[in-house]
């Protein structure tokens, strides 16, 4: 009887520990803006079930991407680090692979680990990655139907049906096998709404009857840099093709706003999915009795430009381009639900912050920090200011490289040319106070010379506490906005 009972004893005790571990459902969007989510404002698309997260959780108003691109971004959010320390500074760089990510640690403490869906860091490598147990994703941007998956590494396949669908699907019949003395991280990755928008037929009429003008900061580009404008009819701009929404193109007639609509509610119709699969994947884990004990993130990588001083895409230091939502549902962070937390909140805090929650050793060396004190207290000493960075492609030669300072009420952009000269584009400086839009650019205003010193000196001292000095600070050559088209196997 004795070694029954001492096994019946011991298995008690796993699960008990595995109980006080919770478990991490990561929820990753691609290009998502907040205001396209009701509980961040949006007047037209109704996402009831994110919205609930954000009525029974944390609800993060302030949280930005250091690197507005889907690579850059997507290793910031496992690692912790600014793109240059991390190396994956474009859309076609691996995550190294022995590069720690707060996946990684808790698959070491003893974690059962998974990633489905869109994971882009590597563009023609579908492969399993360090760190999961279970891996699931495809090459490159994948498509809203029949994308073909490397299952594990074991198989590759075409499976029938809507994105989205499929990818909640495989992450459900993965947690349905989990065992309850073993905590988990699960990633689902989202290709929605990531061009080239695609809505599910029941969503694709949705928003017809909805006017969308392009934003009138569109028409007020004098006093930005000329790059701006030069953009206009390119790609990423909003007289260009509008990821194939404009056939016939470029065209900036005032009728063609019809196509820029058209672009805007089949990007809306792909969010409507993502609602329907978090009330699913929140469904089963109530229904299972671990809705409580699982810490349930729902991101996006980077935000996305609709029109805001002419362009379209991401890349640059604007706002939209900025701005992601976070949401994160656990009684761990806030017992009370239904809390907004206004600080600037980066992409490189959700590691530690993670970790933390979950008990796990920290990752060392990184840029980021944890924001559970910030959340659940109160912390006096948390971030006033941070920088963004990117660096221009030959890929998508639209947007110079970025340099740029934001603080709770000021940004200052810079456009270093690259060879260790004097910037070519003109700066811009904003008052994010008063001009939330960043409709006046007050870069060349003579009483503002203090104010951009002061900023000037601070974006380099923060740069250097990363590591990023004029000396280490490589950057490509800006060659200027080009007009052709990228590749069709990389868009």
């Amino acid at each position: 009887m004795f070694p029954k009972l001492l096994l019946l004893t011991l298995a008690l005790a796993s699960t008990a520990f595995a109980a006080s571990r919770p478990n991490v459902l990561f929820i990753l969007c691609d290009d998502l803006r907040p205001d396209a989510l009701g509980c961040y404002g949006s007047k037209h698309v109704r996402t009831p079930h994110i919205d609930r997260l954000a009525a029974e959780g944390v609800r993060f108003a302030n949280t930005f991407c250091t690197t507005s691109l889907c690579s850059p971004s997507r290793a910031s959010i496992l690692s912790g680090l600014y793109a240059h320390a991390h190396g994956v500074t474009d859309n076609f760089t691996e995550y190294p692979a022995t590069m720690r990510s707060f996946p990684s640690v808790l698959h070491d403490e003893g974690y059962a680990t998974a990633y489905f869906g869109k994971y882009h860091m590597g563009e023609n490598n579908d492969d399993p990655r360090p760190g999961f147990d279970m891996f699931i994703t495809h090459k490159g941007q994948g498509k809203y139907f029949d994308t073909e998956w490397n299952l594990n590494g074991k198989e590759r396949k075409v499976i029938p049906g809507y994105y989205t669908t499929i990818v909640t699907d495989m992450a459900l019949d993965w947690l349905k096998q989990q065992k309850p003395d073993r905590p988990w991280c699960a990633f689902v990755g989202h290709k929605a709404p990531h061009s080239f928008y695609t809505p599910e037929p029941k969503y694709e009429h949705t928003f017809d009857d909805v006017r969308v003008p392009y934003p009138a900061t569109a028409f007020h580009l004098d006093d930005k840099p000329a790059w701006m404008k030069q953009r206009l009819y390119t790609w990423h701009g909003i007289y260009g093709p509008l990821f194939e929404w404009r056939k016939k193109f470029p065209d900036d007639s005032p009728e063609a706003v019809k196509d820029f609509e058209n672009m805007v509610h089949g990007y809306w119709g792909t969010i409507l999915s993502v609602d329907d699969s978090t009330a699913r994947l929140r469904a089963w884990l109530e229904e299972t009795g671990q809705l409580d004990n699982t810490i349930l993130v729902f991101m996006g990588d980077n935000g996305l430009l609709e029109g805001e001083h002419g362009m379209v895409d991401k890349r640059t230091a604007h706002e939209p381009s900025l701005r992601i939502p976070l949401i994160i549902r656990t009684p761990k962070l806030s017992p009370q639900g239904s809390k907004v937390v206004p600080q600037q909140v980066l992409t490189v805090d959700l590691a530690p912050s993670l970790l933390e929650l979950c008990g796990a050793p920290p990752l060392q060396g990184i840029h980021g920090s944890s924001f559970v004190k910030l959340v659940s207290q109160g912390d006096p000493a948390w971030r006033t200011a941070w920088f963004y960075h990117y660096n221009y492609e030959k890929q998508f030669p639209y947007t110079p490289n970025v340099r740029a300072i934001r603080t709770d009420e000021w940004k200052y952009i810079r456009y270093p040319h690259g060879d260790g000269g004097p910037d070519r584009h003109l700066a811009e400086l904003y008052h994010l106070q008063d001009d939330p839009g960043e409709t006046r650019n007050l870069a060349k205003n003579p009483e503002m010379a203090p104010k951009i010193a002061e900023l000037q000196a601070e974006l380099a001292r923060l740069m250097v506490a990363t590591g990023l000095t004029p000396e280490t600070d490589k950057m490509p050559l800006d060659e200027g906005v080009k007009d052709a088209l990228p590749d069709a196997k990389i868009r």
